[in-house]
């Protein structure tokens, strides 16, 4: 009830939407970033446009919005001409080209608005952070209506992003995953690269004086490389990191009004709680994507591992009846196997109730259906040893462990053409009766 009353829409939803086109903007070029690996570029050009901002202020003697873009763009473009050039003919990686450019323009730029601190009024915070708060305080007459400045320039730029990506997509695409291949189809792979540059440049300057350094560079890098956790098909990846980019600008904006009283704050910042949390999405994602997640990944090789010491129970369960015993304890299974206690019990509670093994006692013995699985994980075993030895030309005594791992992996089809290779012999090398394929 108290965040519906607090809610304005007529600042709220100006800032918000203003988040939202700089965080699609941003996120929209940002795929084409990570995906070249070049992902700082933005932070790169956000700190070089200092220069940019006071040689506009110097030349045109004015603060004027326009002008000092200008200005901004230009050298944020220059920045990504000198890094690609010291790149290929400083024999440098991308990496130091980068901090090479930005520093030196950023230094150069500090003293130059030192020079003219009299005239400019330039806050670090600002540089940080941004002023979003302040968007619906400074309008434009559109229609008939006063619409925010800032977000005015952020539609134009998202639209030109877009556009640009629209028309280009296929040339942006190769000229990313293979320049020689592009130069090769028709279309400058160098061109594509400086226009992708020129768009950087533009979206980091127009976010620069809004939302500030740390929320474009959050924008440009974290929902791409999120969503490429999600999917390997780039425009499902250009998708869902405008989605998080979307989505992280609105629940920034929320959580900047709704958290900080739980910590006894009166407020935070907006552009700072919306990189908060994208990076909170960006650890959602890296932690439950489906094939990529960390903690998805640990359960997966568990579970791989857990199935793989059932098929070794019930194997050397098999090999223990060809012996003549009568089935093992759960204490010899630890040692024949080197198995974990807990696992093991885990794995045997499990056969037991799907039926591939029986307890009677203390002792386990195969079911009819866990003899048949077994009969199968066995024959797969000495097929894959007779194969090593008779086509591949491994010792004897190197065959073991490696056809130990090949029969865990080892189906219907591939077991028969391991019996055709070997023209389906009866016993493996070390002459053992080769079961059946029951």
């Amino acid at each position: 009830m108290g965040f519906s009353l607090s809610w304005n829409w007529a600042l709220d939803g100006w800032i918000v939407l203003a988040g939202i086109l700089c965080a699609t903007a941003s996120s929209l070029i940002g795929s084409f970033l990570v995906l070249r690996r070049m992902s700082l570029l933005g932070d790169a050009i956000s700190h070089a446009v200092l220069p940019g901002l006071a040689a506009a202020f110097f030349i045109s003697g004015s603060r004027n919005s326009v002008v000092m873009f200008v200005g901004a763009a230009m050298v944020g473009v220059l920045t990504a001409l000198l890094t690609q050039w010291i790149r290929n003919y400083g024999n440098v990686d991308e990496g130091a080209s980068m901090g090479v450019v930005f520093t030196t323009l950023f230094a150069l730029g500090l003293v130059m608005i030192v020079q003219a601190a009299d005239h400019v009024d330039l806050d670090p915070s600002c540089v940080l952070y941004g002023a979003i708060e302040l968007t619906p305080l400074d309008t434009w007459l559109v229609l008939g209506y006063d619409v925010p400045r800032v977000v005015v320039t952020l539609s134009i730029v998202t639209l030109v992003n877009l556009v640009f990506i629209i028309l280009f997509y296929k040339e942006f695409k190769i000229s990313a995953f293979d320049p020689s291949l592009a130069t090769a189809s028709g279309f400058n792979a160098s061109l594509m690269h400086y226009l992708l540059m020129t768009l950087v440049a533009v979206t980091a300057v127009a976010s620069f004086e809004s939302v500030g350094n740390i929320l474009v560079i959050a924008m440009m890098v974290v929902p791409a490389s999120a969503a490429m956790l999600l999917s390997e098909r780039l425009v499902v990846v250009i998708f869902i990191s405008v989605l998080i980019a979307v989505i992280s600008a609105i629940l920034g904006h929320i959580s900047a009004l709704v958290v900080p009283p739980w910590f006894g704050f009166r407020s935070t910042t907006t552009a700072g709680m919306m990189a908060v949390v994208v990076g909170l999405i960006f650890a959602l994602v890296s932690l439950f994507a489906p094939k990529q997640g960390v903690l998805v990944r640990f359960a997966r090789h568990r579970l791989l591992g857990l199935r793989i010491l059932s098929e070794d129970v019930i194997a050397a369960l098999y090999r223990r009846e060809e012996q003549g015993h009568s089935g093992s304890r759960r204490e010899e299974l630890c040692q024949t196997l080197l198995a974990n206690s807990l696992a093991l019990r885990i794995v045997t509670w499990w056969q037991a109730r799907v039926g591939q093994i029986r307890v009677e006692g203390e002792r386990m013995l195969l079911t009819r259906q866990g003899r048949q699985l077994a009969g199968r994980l066995v024959r797969s075993h000495r097929l894959w040893e007779h194969y090593l030895v008779d086509q591949a030309g491994v010792p004897v005594g190197r065959i073991h462990d490696q056809a130990e791992r090949l029969e865990h992996f080892t189906d219907a089809q591939l077991r028969q053409r391991l019996d055709e290779e070997g023209n389906s012999p009866d016993v493996d090398p070390h002459g053992r009766e080769i079961p059946g394929d029951g």
